[in-house]
């Protein structure tokens, strides 16, 4: 269940006194701690003892060292399986928060309070939680929904500008695969400000939400929320490899212009809503350098994403605005064909 909170966290308060919770754990970010910790505390009633667990900001801590030290404090301050966690943060937070909670002694319940767009609109929501191994994205997890979701937009003016265009590349996505008008609405923001975004929000968390209600477990229709996150989810990768992480909107942006070209090249959309689509994302995205990934580089990543099956890269890739097909396999002509017109963009 999603909640939008208003500014003295009722909901929030009303949860934490209806339900026998022994003990709170907050996990945060060194960002969160500063901006947001203080003004959940101090909007926070509860006449439990909390803890505040605290982790480095970065997509190159969502991994299983951090989470066994996770368990680890837990353990050493003796949360029992009716503890609490709270995940406030980002996608990371949320991720790794929800892991650790799912997987402690068997589970604990735990809740999201997303602090970024990117967080508010894809990753607290669905029930994936997970970690990543070496270098792929996401590769150890569970499927469990948190208790609840409690949104506060305000945290959004926290945010640094790439971390807000971050997040609006999961919106633009949302619209592509499911809701044309959402797509129109987006699209037509000429200005990339919370005051712009924050109109959009909940539509883009209630197309997710609805996606996730029809397949909890991605066997089918969940599958297209993972357009553009193919490619993209091999490059995030390759940087993270690198040691030079980038945002994982800006490699879901250039995943699903890639992805939309290969969409065309697989005659699933027109030269036209191939055009439009492409030119709407880059208004938004600056290019992002692939020129020291190889094809082998990428190709040898695609070949262990998880959507994959009998050694076959599936795809998620729109059949329209607004439309989505999912188990999309593709030559490795037309992928590599796709990718070097991305590359190309740099020189347009």
């Amino acid at each position: 269940m999603i909640t939008i909170l208003n500014d003295n966290f009722s909901e929030l308060n009303d949860f934490l006194q209806e339900k026998s919770f022994s003990k709170i754990f907050i996990l945060v970010d060194e960002n969160t701690h500063e901006y947001c910790l203080p003004v959940l505390l101090g909007n926070m009633e509860t006449d439990l003892g909390f803890e505040i667990l605290e982790i480095e900001a970065g997509e190159e801590m969502k991994n299983v060292q951090t989470a066994i030290q996770l368990w680890e404090i837990l353990t050493e301050m003796q949360a029992d399986r009716k503890a609490l966690v709270i995940n406030l943060g980002g996608g990371v937070i949320t991720d790794m928060g929800g892991f650790v909670a799912s997987t402690y002694k068997r589970g604990i319940q735990f809740i999201n309070i997303p602090t970024t767009l990117l967080s508010m609109c894809d990753a607290s929501i669905g029930g994936k939680t997970g970690i990543d191994l070496m270098h792929y994205k996401n590769m150890v997890g569970t499927f469990t929904f948190p208790e609840r979701i409690f949104v506060y937009p305000k945290f959004l003016e926290t945010l640094p500008f790439k971390e807000l265009r971050s997040g609006f590349a999961e919106m633009l996505k949302h619209g592509l695969i499911a809701d044309k008008i959402h797509w129109k609405n987006l699209v037509q923001i000429n200005k990339l400000d919370i005051e712009g975004i924050i109109p959009h929000i909940k539509t883009s968390m209630e197309i997710k939400q609805a996606v996730v209600e029809k397949d909890f477990q991605e066997k089918n229709i969940r599958k297209n929320l993972n357009f553009g996150h193919t490619i993209g989810h091999a490059v995030e990768s390759l940087y993270l490899r690198q040691g030079n992480p980038v945002l994982h909107g800006e490699t879901v942006a250039m995943g699903m212009i890639t992805e939309t070209y290969l969409a065309y090249l697989e005659e699933l959309i027109s030269e036209g809503d191939c055009i439009l689509i492409i030119e709407s994302i880059r208004k938004y995205y600056p290019y992002l350098d692939i020129g020291d990934f190889k094809d082998d580089d990428i190709f040898s990543l695609l070949l262990n994403d998880k959507k994959n099956m009998d050694s076959h890269i599936n795809f998620s890739l729109i059949s329209g605005i607004g439309a989505c097909i999912f188990d999309k396999q593709c030559s490795r002509k037309n992928i590599t064909k796709a990718i070097d017109f991305y590359r190309k963009l740099n020189d347009a």
